[in-house]
């Protein structure tokens, strides 16, 4: 059963339904790349500032899920993504960094987590792997951004640490998700990308190369890092097999917008 699903919501997003239904004040989801106001070929929900697309489209664009989220536009919270595994934390007193331009995002990072009320983490992709933590123990939420560079790197696993550093989270007591991204059946690596993975690798396919799965290699991780495997969920959302739904970085050739993953506790709804 698939764990991202859309129940109408105008800016075609999809939410994480089994959390939102269990923890009414969190709000967590998936965009597709419908419902903004970006023009062809970014159209039209581009939530980015990197891919050349209008600022104040994004701007506006932002702000149509921020308050879809539940959220005022002041909480968007994100940070300038590497492809590394830094992890930072975010509180209410830098609160907003980022939404309004990418020199005041948190900068240099692959993954937020906070602990408050009232923030709403934000990441981008179009392939990459989205990575949900939630501690409903401690109340502390987790979003990080997984290429095949991060997953590497294990940003799952770092992920997790730094949340138990910072909040006493314990692996045990964490949910997991794991959102739509490029699927093993479109997603094609070489064996420099192999070889820098942690991980029992796929069968080398004739022509000398390897179909990864990204998603289940995170899984894998995060089960290594502590987290039980029946508190993932796991999108089967390919990004790359439907781009009338996503963007796609590797199947529309890199001119293309990005998705968001978002996360957050709200501390009032908007309507």
């Amino acid at each position: 059963m698939e764990a991202f699903v859309n129940e109408n919501h105008k800016d075609q997003s999809l939410r994480l339904d089994a959390w939102m239904d269990k923890y009414q004040d969190l709000s967590v989801g998936f965009t597709s790349r419908m419902g903004g106001v970006s023009q062809v070929p970014l159209d039209s929900l581009n939530c980015a500032l990197h891919v050349g697309d209008q600022i104040e489209d994004v701007i506006t664009n932002r702000q149509i899920l921020t308050k879809s989220a539940g959220f005022r536009f002041d909480a968007w919270t994100c940070a300038e993504q590497v492809h590394g595994n830094t992890v930072k934390r975010v509180s209410l007193l830098n609160r907003g960094a980022g939404r309004h331009s990418r020199q005041q995002a948190v900068q240099d990072c692959d993954a937020l987590i906070c602990n408050e009320s009232g923030i709403m983490l934000a990441a981008f992709f179009a392939d990459c792997v989205p990575l949900y933590f939630l501690d409903p123990v401690n109340k502390a939420i987790g979003l990080a951004h997984a290429g095949w560079k991060g997953t590497a790197l294990q940003i799952a696993e770092r992920t997790i640490e730094a949340m138990s550093k910072e909040y006493g989270s314990q692996p045990a007591n964490l949910l997991a998700a794991i959102g739509p991204s490029i699927g093993v059946c479109c997603y094609e690596v070489n064996d420099q990308v192999i070889e820098k993975l942690d991980c029992e690798p796929p069968t080398k396919q004739e022509n000398g190369r390897y179909m990864l799965d990204l998603k289940d290699t995170n899984r894998q991780f995060m089960i290594r890092a502590g987290i039980l495997p029946v508190n993932i969920e796991i999108s089967e959302w390919c990004t790359s097999c439907n781009t009338d739904l996503f963007f796609s970085h590797r199947a529309e050739n890199g001119r293309t917008g990005r998705m968001t993953a978002w996360i957050g506790w709200k501390d009032e709804v908007t309507e």
